[in-house]
């Protein structure tokens, strides 16, 4: 009787390790989003057989530069000006693939399948946002890396890639939650500028973050409950420690509260002063995303 030889399945690592490692913008959205249908359809084992990198697979001729370093943006009024808000917002969502995979990868051992549905949920969704700003950027002439970007974005998955509960309190909960600060002054002003397209992809993305934050608040009360600490003293500690910007208003209460982070977490920390919104809300600067 022949034997049937059969190739072992991947595992859920090396299919998120593969797609950090896909430098080409439009290839990680599809290995991003892949990875997600593929461990939703359960195709992939729950098994950790291979690390994840210390940095991501990013085209080569991207131009990174430190945070303080990149040109200042003025108003939305010029092509060109309209070109470097896309594009800004662009590589946020095109590192947030990253951040999400990074998460799954790196704790998903530790956390739990569920975790793992979770921030691969998440990635599927930054592609998605993505792609849609790449596209955008195409409809005005030019595309992502015609500009420079910055390099403080991942420097933030760096600085807590020891420590699951600093990863959750710095990257969905202070990160991601200053997009849900900002968005909706950008969104608004694209929209009074006649572009109902740029409106309609800032308005789903500040649906989508709203949930993003939640899941990682969600994770982080769950790990809490384990480790028997008090969630905000906790997060607040993790964010001293971690961020050094400092919170600033102005705060979008209720997008956050819906987002499982009440004013009770960021209130006791938070700067009593505004600042202006500089370029990118997940800066480890604290800024924003206009």
């Amino acid at each position: 009787m022949a034997m049937t030889l059969t190739s072992p399945r991947q595992t859920v690592a090396a299919a998120i390790r593969a797609a950090l490692l896909t430098a080409d913008p439009t290839a990680k959205v599809f290995a991003a989003r892949q990875v997600a249908r593929d461990w939703r359809l359960g195709r992939l084992d729950f098994a950790f057989d291979v690390a994840m990198p210390d940095r991501p697979a990013w085209p080569e001729s991207l131009e990174l530069l430190p945070p303080r370093d990149m040109p200042k943006r003025g108003k939305m009024g010029s092509q060109r000006n309209r070109i470097a808000l896309w594009h800004s917002l662009a590589h946020i969502e095109f590192v947030a693939i990253d951040l999400a995979l990074d998460m799954a990868g790196r704790f998903g051992e530790s956390m739990g399948e569920g975790f793992v549905s979770d921030f691969l949920s998440v990635a599927s969704d930054e592609a998605m946002h993505f792609a849609l700003l790449a596209r955008k950027l195409e409809t005005l002439g030019s595309a992502y890396g015609a500009l420079p970007a910055h390099d403080g974005l991942w420097s933030a998955a760096q600085d807590t890639a020891h420590d699951v509960a600093a990863r959750l309190a710095i990257v969905p909960m202070v990160l991601e939650a200053r997009g849900l600060d900002v968005t909706p002054a950008t969104l608004e002003r694209v929209r009074a500028q006649g572009d109902g397209n740029g409106a309609k992809i800032l308005q789903r993305i500040l649906d989508d973050e709203i949930r993003h934050v939640g899941i990682g608040s969600r994770h982080f009360h769950e790990l809490c409950a384990k480790r028997d600490e008090r969630p905000p003293e906790t997060w607040q500690n993790l964010v001293r420690v971690h961020f050094s910007g400092g919170l600033k208003p102005p705060f979008n209460d209720s997008a956050r509260l819906a987002g499982g982070l009440p004013l009770e977490f960021y209130g006791p920390i938070a700067s009593l002063t505004s600042s202006p919104l500089p370029n990118t809300h997940e800066t480890p600067g604290g800024s924003g995303s206009d």
